[in-house]
């Protein structure tokens, strides 16, 4: 039909010169003129088809908009363009003067309560109707439904010969709203032409072969337009906050580890942190293990032997855990629960020389401010983190996943406190903008005493558990070689909640996965701390 209409606009321009009230027209497919606003709204489209030619060096028409107002039916009013007024309907309904009456519930039954509610009032007050006895007839023998009349004429043409009086009547009665309308003059352009047919946009071999080129109108080249834009790599929020928060670790003069074996040996991931060989997070539910390889190759075995003894008999002042000790439990090889296990083990190599040992990748070899008067025992003080992935066997939930990011600290020196952690982990999630942080004390086998750390989440509109803190145990410092006054702080936070704190997500499963959208990594602020 767009095409046709747009026939019938040139056709008419051909033969008058000018179209002067484009609601003369008639629509193809329907029998009035279009005077109704959905018509000249259909018009407009067709006009601005026409007019785009102008683009492609065809400018075939021109057109002025006049703004006027018109009114539309609403639903009730087209129930009465199609079934008549409620007056009339009532007067329909009541029987001649001199017969029976008709009564209230049997005209309500006849037309409806909606109806017989209004209509009854206004057939009185127009004299169409009379009360006999306990019921309603006929006062005259005919009536004109003038209310039916001029809504079928504003149906038509969009305006009332009546004039404003009965529009308000008609408004006011909501039958009818007024609406801003236009109309359209329309005008012959410099390039006219009755054809419609579309511009070439390529000139072809057949047509250089045939010679068709000759007689082809062809489209206008803009060469000032913009191409598409090139869309580029964009960071996952993840990747932003994790870049934020190693640039607050190096700020504050820690020295990054490294964290690249995702897969751990029971002994480095549980063992070595003083976690029991029958603790409930070394069960298959919690754990991920492997099956081929599944066993590691030996730790020092020295120390091996340290750490097998504290855990069965005690020692450094503890009991132990008084359980037999598994090598096999110790060997099995996991995919790491924690970046703690990357922790133990440059701990390990930070008191190589407390140990009168020299290894590789001796970090007491390392130079660190403020560090120049090291004590004789060789320990030195050091300040480590890591930011790398974990994995755990659990349910995924709108906070929890199976695999995510740990960011991991660990501060070594003399006669630490834990007035020092919370302090430093004050200090620390103030640069990251989380200020509404609550402490809880906790258990962890390698930690004593331990914290939670829990900050709130605005969205979620709860407190949400976002890392674990504590000071880690003799049981795990002596083996290594520590001086009984050495203190290590060691916490780790999740990447993922925090992320979602920073950014106003409020399920981590949006965040990462195939529900996590494109648009949104690539519109993300670049810093949020």
């Amino acid at each position: 039909m767009a095409e046709q209409l747009q026939q019938l606009i040139l056709d008419t321009l051909d033969t008058q010169s000018t179209l002067p009230d484009s609601r003369a027209l008639k629509i193809p497919g329907q029998s009035s003129p279009a005077f109704s606003h959905d018509a000249q709204i259909t018009i407009l489209g067709a006009l601005n088809s026409l007019l785009s030619r102008e683009a492609m060096n065809m400018q075939m028409i021109t057109y002025e908009t006049h703004e006027v107002s018109s009114h539309v039916l609403t639903p009730e009013g087209v129930q009465i363009v199609r079934e008549g007024s409620h007056e009339a309907r009532v007067w329909a309904a009541l029987p001649e003067r001199g017969s029976a009456p008709l009564s209230a519930q049997d005209l309500k039954r006849a037309v409806g309560d909606e109806a017989a509610k209004v209509g009854q009032g206004r057939a009185f007050k127009s004299g169409w109707i009379a009360k006999e006895g306990n019921g309603f007839v006929k006062a005259v023998s005919n009536i004109t439904d003038t209310t039916q009349t001029e809504l079928r004429e504003l149906e038509s043409s969009g305006t009332l010969v009546a004039g404003e009086k009965a529009l308000a009547e008609l408004r006011k009665r909501k039958l009818i709203i007024q609406r801003k309308g236009q109309w359209f003059t329309v005008n012959k352009g410099a390039n006219f032409s009755t054809s419609i047919a579309k511009p070439e946009t390529d000139l072809t071999v057949d047509m250089l072969t045939s010679g068709s080129w000759k007689k082809s109108t062809f489209k206008k080249y803009n060469f000032d337009a913009d191409g598409i834009p090139t869309s580029g790599g964009a960071l996952h929020p993840i990747l932003k906050v994790r870049e934020e928060i190693r640039s607050i670790f190096l700020e504050m003069g820690f020295e990054e580890m490294p964290t690249g074996t995702f897969v751990e040996s029971g002994f480095w991931c549980f063992d070595a942190l003083f976690v029991p060989q029958l603790h409930p997070a070394r069960e298959l539910q919690d754990t991920f293990y492997l099956s081929d390889p599944s066993t590691s190759l030996p730790p020092p075995s020295d120390y091996y032997e340290r750490v097998a003894r504290v855990h069965e008999h005690g020692g450094y002042d503890s009991i132990g855990y008084r359980t037999p000790w598994s090598h096999e439990e110790s060997h099995k090889l996991l995919l790491r629960t924690h970046t703690t296990a990357s922790s133990a083990a440059m701990l390990y190599k930070l008191a190589a020389k407390c140990r009168g040992e020299n290894i590789d990748g001796d970090l007491s070899a390392k130079s660190q401010p403020g560090a120049a008067n090291l004590s004789d025992d060789g320990f030195r003080p050091a300040k480590l983190f890591s930011i790398d992935r974990v994995f755990r066997n659990e349910t995924m939930d709108a906070t929890h996943l199976a695999e995510f990011h740990q960011v991991e600290g660990v501060v070594a020196d003399r006669n630490l406190t834990l007035a020092d952690l919370i302090g430093f982990m004050r200090t620390f999630f103030r640069k990251m903008g989380m200020k509404n942080l609550r402490f809880k004390p906790a258990y962890n086998p390698y930690t004593e005493p331990s914290l939670e750390i829990f900050a709130w989440h605005p969205l979620l509109e709860k407190w949400v558990e976002i890392g674990n803190s504590g000071m880690f145990r003799p049981e795990m410092l002596a083996p290594m070689g520590f001086p009984p006054d050495v203190r290590v702080h060691g916490w780790g936070i999740g990447l993922e909640r925090p992320t979602m704190i920073r950014y106003g997500v409020n399920n981590i499963r949006t965040l990462v996965g195939h529900k996590t959208s494109i648009e949104n990594v690539e519109n993300s602020p670049a810093v949020m701390f």
